[in-house]
């Protein structure tokens, strides 16, 4: 075998053997939030995003900020996903923890690649990063487990077995919840896309302060709910589907708002 096919092969297998745990509310998760976002961009904003992004969608987008974790150039992404806070924070004492924690997090990242979107003098290639990294992020900030406790790395720590398959809590939340309903991300998109009207200004009115509040919220609900070792089965998916759903839906709702209001 040539050398450069080799390394080919190699490449090809590192990717597939990869653990699902390195990616963040899954492929299926984020192409969620992105096709339920698409459905309520204005004109300017759908647009805007076609100049920067050509014929790629927002949902096959929202999973860039994943895959590049290939190239190891780009492993200084890698903290942006994520934000980890201690338990039993109350909303102020959030506040003051996020307004003081100065490195890259899912917070600080989020705010910086939204100014650089709006900036139009910035090259094309730094627009189409920010782009993808808002979509992206907007994702991960409404996957709990992005806002969990750095003691057992968001959760990956928690070993638990979903249906007998050895697991652990942030991969249940990552990909087994969203799989186990088996459906594409299209078929999931017209499954939750229902807002109310209220929740639908509700939700798109929210500051990122409070996207952080919620997504740590449901966290320590999700802590509270499993122990280590846990079998998880039918039950687990009944107790929390509808805040699975929810999530979803309130992370592309929210993405929409957030680009409709970069490219008026």
């Amino acid at each position: 075998m040539k050398k450069s096919s080799l390394k080919l092969l190699v490449l090809m297998l590192a990717f597939i053997y990869l653990p699902f745990n390195a990616f963040s509310w899954g492929m299926l998760g984020h192409r969620i939030t992105g096709e339920i976002a698409d459905q309520y961009l204005s004109k300017k904003a759908r647009k805007a995003i076609k100049e920067i992004l050509g014929n790629e969608s927002i949902a096959m987008t929202s999973n860039w900020a994943d895959f590049i974790k290939s190239d190891k150039s780009y492993d200084y992404l890698s903290p942006w996903h994520y934000v980890n806070l201690p338990e039993n924070l109350a909303r102020t004492d959030l506040n003051n923890f996020l307004s003081h924690e100065k490195g890259d997090n899912i917070y600080n990242k989020l705010i910086e690649v939204l100014e650089v979107l709006k900036t139009e003098k910035v090259d094309m290639e730094k627009r189409k990063l920010a782009l993808r990294m808002v979509v992206h992020l907007m994702g991960d900030l409404h996957q709990p487990m992005h806002t969990a406790r750095k003691e057992d790395l968001g959760g990956n720590r928690v070993n638990l077995f979903w249906f007998g398959e050895k697991t652990n809590l942030h991969r249940v939340w990552d990909e087994h919840l969203i799989e186990y309903q088996q459906l594409s991300y299209s078929e999931y998109t017209k499954a939750i896309n229902f807002p109310t009207l209220s929740q639908f200004v509700s939700w798109q009115n929210a500051s990122i302060e409070d996207m952080v509040y919620e997504s740590y919220e449901v966290v320590n609900q999700i802590y509270g709910g499993v122990n280590a070792e846990d079998k998880l089965t039918y039950k687990y998916n009944f107790d929390w589907v509808q805040t699975l759903n929810q999530q979803l839906l309130k992370g592309g709702v929210r993405l929409a708002k957030v680009l409709n209001d970069t490219f008026k």
